[in-house]
């Protein structure tokens, strides 16, 4: 027993020593301007990704191709990406006025240009989690090329499998194929991949759209080709930092013009002075608990709970958001349309405009008040960071500074979860953060009990901010759940969200001390069980009841 124990103990350290290692490896990457991914440079990258073996990367440390791993990082990076030998990744330096066509990948709010046939610019403005993401994605994708190389290789000299001279003459000729040669295709993709020709055709489909039906095909060749031409051509793939990038990286640039947007707004509506709540969430819930139930009347009547918000969620409701987006501009709704590169949009909601008698909350805690809303969408990682200390920052105008009133933070995200399921909620009582000292305990305003009777379960206790989801593994999570942390799961924004808040108010006095904080989270996925990682899918329907009942709880709270 105490063997097994230790076993796992020293592969939980394993796996924190990898992680340890791939930052400061791309933190080195990224001082020094350029690597080669597959090269000496890479070569910590590589190795301490395959040590690790995140779940979501599914069979990297295997002789057969991942592919569900594939689909989640292909979604997460531009389209093309595949086939350029450079790769530069860049700040907002201007691209996005000349003539290149802005690419954005499906799952990720990122700029990226394709500068020429061998090279793929990408924009970073959310920070140095946004590197580290992209940094392993990339890690990813060039180990699984070379597994496609080893497979289709075989001599240097060139010589390549009849199968894969058969992907090759399909993919050079762009050849529209009949249903016959395409499961030709996917029968010779099946020994190329070493999977079964079902698993083959799922990826396929994953793949496909209208447009481009076998990118799938197209995806697969472009990373064994690279791959072959590094082997045989000495043409090594090559990521670059440009010079901008490192000089701004950790300045908040974005951050600062983000935030004076929002204050300049709150100051040209006479808001400043009020009582001001911040909510980090989506774009939809806040705005539909309030505005949804008068905007629509009749759908409302005819739903009961959250059959409304479900509604909503659906794929057919986009004339009901337009109905709702103008009954609330109409009614106190200000929605700020991010322009300073962090991705990041905001809506203000000032609550003196709205006839709460209407909607399904009272005036208990907000009597006499006027309180304003601000709600800004997801951060990402250390981005957390930057924007809420910058938002929390006094306003500086003709060399006055003004302080906000902020009486409440409320965050709200995804997260995933080590006991329960997917859409199951999470009620932190303190953030840890891997990979440091660092620990962020605090008084949240949410319980457990508050989040009791809808249907879904709740959980409480400590919860770990990760470096990147996609760097966690099973033995490392088991070891936070099972040991005396008592971990209940993990999301990436938290402990920045927290420092920025207890700097903000308990050492530079720009808030309030008595600032109120609320942190939940419901679950995407839980590591622990295979098939029910980020890499199985998204949440749909199930993350309705969950997202609505945070967000009831909280406004709730605030009015």
């Amino acid at each position: 027993m105490s063997q097994t124990k230790h076993k796992e103990r020293t592969r939980a350290q394993e796996s924190t020593n990898a992680i340890e290692r791939l930052y400061i490896s791309m933190r080195h990457l990224f001082s020094r301007g350029f690597y080669k991914p597959m090269g000496v440079s890479g070569e910590t990258l590589r190795k301490s990704l395959l040590l690790l073996r995140p779940e979501i990367y599914g069979s990297i440390a295997e002789d057969r191709i991942e592919l569900s791993g594939l689909v989640y990082v292909i979604e997460r990076l531009p389209e093309g990406i595949e086939e350029c030998q450079y790769i530069s990744l860049t700040s907002d330096e201007g691209y996005g006025n000349s003539h290149f066509k802005v690419i954005i990948p499906p799952k990720r709010r990122r700029n990226c240009y394709r500068i020429d046939r061998d090279q793929m610019n990408i924009e970073i403005t959310r920070g140095r989690s946004e590197i580290y993401d992209i940094l392993t994605h990339l890690t990813f994708l060039f180990i699984e090329s070379h597994k496609i190389k080893e497979r289709v290789l075989l001599n240097l000299e060139g010589s390549v499998t009849r199968e894969w001279e058969h992907l090759e003459e399909i993919v050079l000729h762009n050849r529209a194929l009949t249903d016959k040669e395409r499961e030709i295709t996917i029968a010779h993709l099946g020994n190329i991949l070493g999977r079964t020709y079902d698993q083959v055709v799922e990826a396929h489909k994953s793949f496909s759209s209208e447009n481009n039906p076998d990118r799938f095909f197209q995806i697969i060749y472009w990373l064994g080709k690279l791959a072959i031409n590094e082997s045989c051509h000495q043409k090594k793939r090559t990521v670059t930092f440009s010079s901008v990038l490192s000089e701004s990286i950790g300045h908040h640039i974005y951050g600062e013009i983000w935030a004076n947007n929002i204050k300049k707004v709150l100051k040209e509506n006479d808001l400043f002075e009020r009582p001001i709540h911040i909510i980090s969430a989506n774009m939809h819930s806040v705005l539909n608990s309030i505005y949804a139930p008068n905007a629509l009347p009749e759908e409302a009547k005819k739903k009961e709970g959250f059959e409304l918000f479900q509604l909503l969620s659906s794929e057919e409701s986009k004339p009901l958001h337009k109905k709702i987006k103008e009954y609330a501009s109409q009614n106190g709704l200000i929605y700020i349309k991010d322009t300073s590169g962090t991705n990041i949009n905001v809506q203000v909601i000032d609550t003196q405009k709205i006839d709460l008698g209407k909607t399904r909350f009272e005036k208990v805690n907000s009597q006499g008040q006027d309180p304003v809303i601000i709600v800004m969408d997801y951060a990402f990682g250390e981005q957390a960071y930057e924007t809420m200390d910058e938002l929390l920052k006094p306003y500086k105008e003709d060399g006055n500074l003004t302080h906000m009133n902020v009486e409440s933070i409320s965050i709200m995200g995804k997260a995933g979860i080590l006991e329960g399921g997917k859409g199951d909620i999470m009620i932190p009582s303190a953030h840890i953060f891997e990979g440091t000292a660092d620990n962020y305990p605090f008084k949240n305003e949410l319980s457990k009990e508050d989040l009791e009777g809808f249907g879904v379960e709740s959980f409480d206790g400590a919860m770990v901010t990760v470096l990147g989801t996609s760097l966690q593994n099973k033995d490392l999570l088991k070891f936070f759940h099972d040991s005396t942390w008592n971990v209940i799961g993990l999301e990436m924004e938290g402990a920045h969200y927290q420092k920025a808040i207890q700097s903000a108010s308990k050492i530079r006095g720009n808030i309030s001390e008595d600032v109120k904080v609320r942190y939940a989270y419901y679950a995407s996925d839980n590591p622990l069980e295979t098939g029910a990682t980020l890499a199985s899918g998204g949440l749909g329907m199930t993350g309705v009841v969950p997202t609505y009942a945070i967000t009831q709880r909280i406004l709730e709270q605030i009015f």
